[in-house]
């Protein structure tokens, strides 16, 4: 299939570059010109070419010089009928104060009309687009602008491919997809259409496309290099920012599409997941374990397991009750720990109240007779909430405020939203959700319900000690028709009576089936084996089956024959698959919507458009919502499927702060947009258990924080696919506690890989996270400044040295703040590796040697699975906690120490952000300023808010002699010990004993 449509993909550029020849371009009249702004009328120059939709006629440009580092310039239909993205999912800064000098100018050729921007320090031009005619059609949008040659281009996501892209040769697709194994050269979980124009000493700039609709975006060269955007629809919004260094056009970003919102202080500590932990007895294991192992836990998540059959918003109550879910998060939350839980957007199609209460707010999408499109996701047959629905938010609040309630539900810390590209699996037109559900297995069956833990868990209440169960494994010799399942049934609460058919698949191969589950001992038992059909059926055998347990923690078997019952036999019909009552209403649209509507023409295949932007799944619509589907206020799927997600992401956070009202949440999302950092983290989806993926959250990671302000991100350490290994692993747990959010998660058939699972892993994430927690303010301090300044938190080197040529294609190390170099072993089992020290002086940070950088390569040998090479640059004062701690709660009681690392000039420089850690909007905070010089160290700053600790410690590097008793020559530093409050400035002169 996917090469079927790669072809047709190419089929589709070849017809483009015939068609698209013929198009006439526009020409400009009615020119005005004001001091901060250009607007112009476009007026289509001769016989339409119609190459994929109708060309639209009139078109208005629209240029503001914003400020004096942003150009905003738009070119839009003139009735304003074309799909434009809301100000309500997205706003767009507006005009500021431009009476300053420019660092951009705007030119335009009035016929055929072009355009250009260039920068005024230099007269480099950025943008031009006199080479191609632009084309505006109802489908299809198509503007080229030149590049230099030999570009050095960064950016567009979401991808898997190298940091600067090949200028040649390189095509990104924007269309958020659920794609697993992060493939290269496809459309992943994101969008974000910003791309970064490295030039060297003449300066970076990045430009931002304001527009949600699916996009071709080609790098190519034919007679000169060229960066070309082939859009679905929308208009051309740009917004160009000048920077001139990299860091500059990085901040200005986030005045366009959001500063970063400021995450929980707990939020940076380790977090622990797996697809696959079956109740609460193995989930509070895990808690324990970690603990038996003295490897800090601040967090532990449940996937989708918690669910009663993968029902968003319910409890599976034999392996998550209730009351079981409350006794654990109480013991978490006595013990300074945090829960989370995933929430899938699609709601079951299913008799429970999530389902009936989005029905009655009119929540859900529909289709445009106003019944209810029903698609299938792990529930099976599911509704999809509609967030741009006036009364979806009052729906999602509804749900948190029950289901998550402190006082009576799960009260979980932070929300983990999944699938919310959409992804569902019935592909468009999806006929029969039923029928595809039962089909594929959706929900599938869980595994047996424990009765008790085979084991103590340590610190846990009686409830999750063991008990006495006898344990049976049954045996059945039986030959099923294809398609079928052999079930197991019975009227024990270990099996489960909670619905009339509640039964765990049996495991069968060659005609051989077996389970294995737990029983009060010495007990009767009845049970049976229905078949269960792919039409979702059960047929029941004509009689029961009787057993007679043994003593307690006794181990035993049956065989039974099976045979398929006859036609005497009782058939049911599945209760998840059987129809609920609704009762809908049509939506009130317009399809030919009036001038100024900005909801996108009338007219259009919205299922099958003539351009293919060659989505790596196949047409628009496949494992997603239909792009023919209209949401409540009649904007088109076809439109806005890149911003459901970010819909999500803004409803859950409304809905999470307001049942904790002034506190911070922690969100953290698989799909998103441009703009989506100002609300919700994100990790980087299903990645594999392998060295290329290892390796590609480096990329990803700078990509996000760097470029695209969505700084709390990270990977599934250690691999979310695919089975682990301990070196992999050691490597992952050093290297992952380098990521803003640093947590282990795993595949539900992958073998378990928490970190305590083998010596060598435990050892190295003890001393990863030891390392993490003492730097955790520092890292903490860097997120706050990109949460009110944009400068990024993590960087490429090219950032930090963006006149050094050999930093251009470095992507396998990254500055964490302006202090830390860190260059990874980027092949796991290896124990050297080789990277670059830029001409620049740094210290070693675990020996506090002194190098000096020559612009060059570097080869460290000897590094062990537990070790990381990290430098200090010189010139940086880095503050850590004295100790590390279990949890981010115990950590805030530690002192602080100071590491000075003076630069060639002897100066250095650091800072230290300090609040509650918790509160959305602080009412204190401090914000405190090192600085060195001269053998003296100064603190100043705001000092607002008592942390209840001092600096107890200052450590000077390079220090080759002295005379003071904290001298070591052998690391060539100095260390004293002092007791200065945060509270107030002070002066040290640290040449003196």
């Amino acid at each position: 299939m996917r090469l079927l449509w790669l072809g047709a993909a190419l089929r589709a550029a070849s017809v483009l570059a015939q068609g698209i020849s013929s198009c006439p371009g526009y020409i400009a009249s009615n020119v005005q010109d004001s001091s901060s702004s250009i607007t112009a009328d476009l007026t289509l120059a001769g016989n339409p070419c119609n190459a994929y939709g109708d060309d639209i006629k009139d078109l208005k440009l629209l240029v503001e010089y914003q400020t004096g580092s942003r150009l905003h310039v738009k070119i839009y239909d003139a009735e304003e009928r074309v799909y434009q993205i809301p100000d309500d999912i997205l706003s767009m800064p507006k005009p500021g104060d431009s009476s300053g000098p420019r660092d951009l100018e705007f030119a335009l050729e009035e016929n055929p009309f072009s355009f250009s921007v260039r920068r005024t320090s230099n007269n480099q031009v950025l943008f031009n687009t006199s080479g191609q005619a632009l084309v505006f059609e109802s489908q299809y949008l198509r503007l080229r602008t030149s590049l230099p040659n030999n570009p050095n281009i960064y950016g567009f996501g979401e991808n898997a491919d190298p940091l600067r892209h090949d200028p040649q040769n390189y095509t990104h697709v924007d269309w958020n997809s659920g794609e697993a194994f992060m493939p290269p050269n496809a459309n992943l979980y994101g969008s974000y259409p910003i791309y970064y124009d490295h030039r060297g000493g003449d300066g970076t700039h990045a430009v931002y496309l304001h527009n949600s609709n699916g996009k071709r975006i080609n790098l190519g060269n034919d007679s000169e290099e060229f960066l070309e955007y082939n859009t679905l629809g929308g208009v051309f919004d740009f917004y160009f920012l000048s920077g001139p260094s990299p860091k500059d056009a990085s901040a200005q970003l986030a005045g366009v599409i959001g500063f970063p919102t400021l995450m929980p202080y707990w939020g940076f500590g380790f977090h622990q997941c797996k697809y696959g932990y079956q109740d609460t007895l193995e989930t509070a294991a895990v808690v324990a374990n970690y603990s038996a192992a003295n490897i800090p836990l601040e967090t532990i998540w449940n996937d989708i397991d918690y669910m009663d059959y993968r029902s968003t918003f319910s409890l599976d109550p034999l392996r998550f009750p209730l009351s079981k879910m409350r006794e654990f998060v109480n013991y978490l939350h006595h013990h300074n720990q945090h829960y989370i839980v995933m929430v899938d957007p699609a709601v079951a199609s299913r008799d429970y109240p999530p389902f009936h209460d989005g029905v009655e707010k009119n929540a859900f999408m529909k289709e445009d007779n106003g019944t209810l499109y029903t698609g299938v996701v792990w529930p099976g047959p599911t509704n999809f909430p509609d967030w741009l629905a006036p009364h979806t938010q009052d729906f999602w609040d509804e749900q948190f405020g029950n289901f998550f309630n402190a006082n009576s539900g799960v009260d979980i810390d932070g929300l983990w939203i999944d699938m919310n590209e959409a992804s569902n699996f019935c592909d468009y037109p999806c006929p029969d959700p039923k029928k595809y559900s039962i089909e594929g297995r959706d929900p599938p069956r869980p595994p047996p319900a424990r009765m008790s833990s085979p084991y103590d868990i340590p610190g846990f209440p009686a409830d999750f000690q063991p008990k006495c169960v006898a344990t049976v494994t049954f045996n059945v010799g039986a030959l099923v028709p294809g398609g079928n399942d052999l079930l197991l049934f019975g009227d024990t609460v270990s099996i489960g009576n909670n619905t009339p058919f509640y039964a765990p698949n049996m495991q069968g191969s060659n005609g051989s089936w077996s389970l294995t589950a737990q029983f009060p001992a010495n007990s009767k038992v009845t049970y049976s084996y229905p078949l269960y059909t792919h039409e979702g059926l059960y047929i029941f055998e004509a009689q029961n089956r009787t057993l007679h347990t043994q003593d307690c923690g006794s181990v035993s078997s049956v065989s039974d024959d099976w045979s398929v019952p006859n036609t005497s036999a009782v058939a049911v019909p599945d209760v998840f698959y059987s129809p609920v009552q609704t009762s809908t209403s049509k939506f009130d649209f317009n399809s030919s919507d009036p001038a100024g509507s900005m909801k996108g023409l009338p007219g259009r295949d919205l299922i099958s458009p003539p351009y293919n932007i060659g989505t790596y799944d196949g047409p628009l619509s496949s494992q997603t919502l239909p792009t023919n589907l209209h949401h409540a206020n009649g904007l088109a799927e076809y439109d806005v499927h890149n911003l459901y997600s970010s819909m999500m992401g803004r409803r859950s956070r409304n809905s999470m702060i307001k049942r904790r009202p002034g506190k911070r949440p922690l969100i953290i999302t698989r799909s998103s947009y441009a703009g989506d950092g100002a609300r919700v983290g994100h990790w980087f989806g299903d990645n594999r258990s392998i060295d290329r993926d290892y390796r590609l959250q480096i990329i990803q990671m700078i990509q996000f924080v760097a470029m695209f302000q969505m700084p709390m991100v990270g990977s599934d350490v250690c691999g979310f696919n695919y089975d682990t290994n301990p070196t992999l692993c050691a490597r992952w747990a050093v290297l992952g506690a380098w990521n803003p959010f640093y947590r282990n998660h795993a595949e539900f058939s992958a073998i378990p890989q928490e970190f305590y699972r083998w010596p060598m892993v435990a050892d190295a994430a003890r001393k990863a996270i030891a390392t993490r927690y003492r730097l955790l303010d520092y890292m903490y301090t860097n997120f706050h400044r990109q949460s009110t300044t944009g400068t990024p938190m993590l960087t490429p080197l090219l950032w930090e040295y963006p006149e050094d040529s050999n930093t251009f294609a470095i992507d396998m190390q990254f500055f964490h703040g302006d202090a830390l170099l860190v260059s990874p072993v980027t092949t796991p089992n290896d124990t050297s590796v080789t990277f670059y020290l830029p001409n620049d002086l740094f210290y070693d940070f675990d020996k506090f040697t002194k190098i000096e950088g020559q612009g060059a390569n570097v080869t460290r040998d000897n590094v062990g699975f537990s070790d990381i090479p990290v430098y200090i640059r010189g010139g940086s004062i880095v503050p850590l906690r004295i100790n590390s701690a279990n949890t981010t709660t115990e950590l805030r009681r530690e002192n602080f120490e100071l590491i000075i690392a003076p630069s060639a000039n002897g100066s250095a420089f650091g800072d230290l952000y300090l609040d509650d850690g918790g509160s959305l909007e602080p009412t204190k905070s401090s914000l405190l300023h090192f600085e060195y010089g001269n053998g003296s160290l100064a603190m100043h700053g705001t000092f607002r808010y008592n942390a209840g600790v001092k600096l107890s410690s200052i450590k000077l590097l390079g220090v080759n002699e002295s005379s003071c008793s904290g001298h070591n020559s052998s690391t060539q530093t100095m260390t004293r010990s002092v007791n200065f409050p945060l509270t107030k400035g002070f002066t040290i002169n640290l040449a003196q004993c």
